[in-house]
Formats: structure tokens, C-alpha cells, sequence
């Protein structure tokens, strides 16, 4: 397998996870990719990682941990425009907003809306 496809399958399987709702499985493939691969957008990637283990310290009723990395991730994602990989970064943007005004009103993780997590 060549690095390019390498790289697609790494981004592919992270994203087949997330959206299957396996957020410690999406940010070990990414991770990979990341760590692996000096991509021109790895902050990019750095951000669906950090989206990634946001989730993953919700699921474990970490709040504080998934508030903060939900933090950091769109300081990430709003370092880009438009579309990245195929993600439209305003939607995404709005829907991490929209995470995290509900994360300010959480008093346990098990009060989540987990419709609420992005759509990539």
C-alpha cells in the first residue's frame, strides 16, 4: 500500500468509526495518521482527535476533559475555511458550538444529547 493510500485509508477508518460512535477507535486511527504522517493539514487531523477524545471523556463522565478538548479542537477547525477533506468546516463549527453550550449545562455526562455530535 502506498503512503497516499495509506493516508486515505487511515482518514476513512477514523471517520467510520467516529460516525459509528467509537470515538476511542476514530482517534486511534487518526492518531496514527497523525503521528505516522507529516501532513500539510495535521492540525486539522489534531482537531478530530481532540473531537474524538472529547467524546471518549464524556462517555466516561469526565466533563471537565471533554470541555477542554472540545476547546481546543475548534480553535483547530477555525484555522481553516470552507471545506477540509470533505468536512464543511462552518457546519462543523456550528455543531461544536451547539456541543458545547450543552456541555456548559451538564451536570452528569449520562444527561447528553448525543444527537447533538457532529455530523462529519
Amino acid at each position: 500500500m502506498s503512503n497516499t493510500q495509506k493516508i486515505e485509508s487511515l482518514f476513512l477508518e477514523g471517520l467510520t468509526y467516529f460516525k459509528s460512535g467509537e470515538y476511542f477507535e476514530a482517534h486511534e486511527s487518526w492518531e496514527e495518521l497523525w503521528s505516522d504522517f507529516y501532513l500539510k493539514d495535521r492540525r486539522f487531523i489534531q482537531g478530530l482527535i481532540q473531537l474524538s477524545v472529547s467524546f471518549v471523556h464524556l462517555e466516561n463522565n469526565n466533563l471537565k476533559g471533554a470541555k477542554s478538548l472540545l476547546n481546543k479542537c475548534r480553535e483547530k477547525f477555525m484555522e481553516f475555511n470552507d471545506s477540509q477533506r470533505g468536512i464543511d468546516i462552518k457546519k462543523l463549527l456550528k455543531e461544536i458550538n451547539e456541543v458545547s453550550d450543552a456541555y456548559q449545562r451538564l451536570t452528569s455526562s449520562n444527561d447528553f444529547n448525543w444527537g447533538l455530535v457532529p455530523r462529519l
